[in-house]
């Protein structure tokens, strides 16, 4: 993407990663290797996010109802994570990423927390990208956290039922301070959100494409990035 295309661009991306089964399916592979090379997908996503100059991306990494599939698949996905942590620290602080984490994070495995809890420090001084991971993730699960969250408020007296607005909703979401998504692209072709970011998405941009996660890379990114800059958004108001 030249310089003269990169205009209108957004400043928030997030993305369902979807499809690494199938794609080991369709191979004869085992489910494990379908993750392993999503990512490489997710390496190459970061870095043209990076190069693009968009300073939000988000990923959908583990959902909250990822827990019901089985042991094996759980723990290797858990593997990979701290391995890709790992592994790309030092990539992320060399080019200003500062990395981040919303969801149930105390239900992730000690050894995961840790690993996510180190990757986090040493990337805190970045300031030319916020790349979120959304792990033990689930909108509506975020939703009743945070008006759990109200409802403690209300109850010590610090806040008042008629001064609840969205934006003290929005104050106590994992995403508090986080601007909106802009464009939520979706992989594996499925034409659903999988109770990801219900609140944060109400006008965002969305793109379905059916390739699957781990054949997304760089061109297929920048085919939605091109995509989103050809839509007008109106947020509810009319065309003059």
């Amino acid at each position: 993407m030249n310089q003269s295309n990169r205009e209108n661009l957004p400043r928030h991306v997030a993305v369902i990663m979807d499809g690494n089964g199938r794609w080991a399916k369709n191979r004869g592979l085992r489910r494990v290797q379908g993750h392993e090379e999503g990512a490489r997908a997710v390496r190459e996503v970061v870095r043209a996010t990076r190069e693009l100059g968009i300073p939000w991306l988000t990923l959908y990494a583990f959902s909250e109802e990822n827990w019901k599939r089985s042991e094996h698949e759980v723990k290797a996905l858990m593997r990979l994570l701290v391995r890709f942590l790992e592994k790309e620290t030092d990539e992320m602080m060399e080019n200003g990423i500062r990395l981040q984490a919303i969801g149930r994070l105390e239900k992730l495995p000690r050894k995961t927390r840790n690993a996510l809890r180190e990757a986090v420090r040493k990337t805190d001084a970045g300031k030319e990208m916020v790349l979120t991971l959304a792990l033990s993730y689930g909108g509506r699960q975020e939703i009743a956290d945070a008006v759990a969250a109200i409802a403690r408020d209300v109850a010590l007296g610090a806040l008042q039922p008629e001064n609840i607005t969205e934006e003290s909703l929005a104050g106590r979401l994992y995403t508090a301070g986080m601007p909106d998504p802009d464009l939520l692209v979706r992989t594996s072709g499925e034409f659903r959100i999988s109770n990801f970011l219900l609140w944060q998405i109400a006008y965002t941009e969305i793109y379905v494409t059916p390739t699957l996660w781990p054949d997304f890379g760089r061109d297929e990114y920048l085919k939605a990035i091109a995509d989103y800059q050809k839509r007008e958004r109106r947020f509810g108001g009319a065309r003059e």
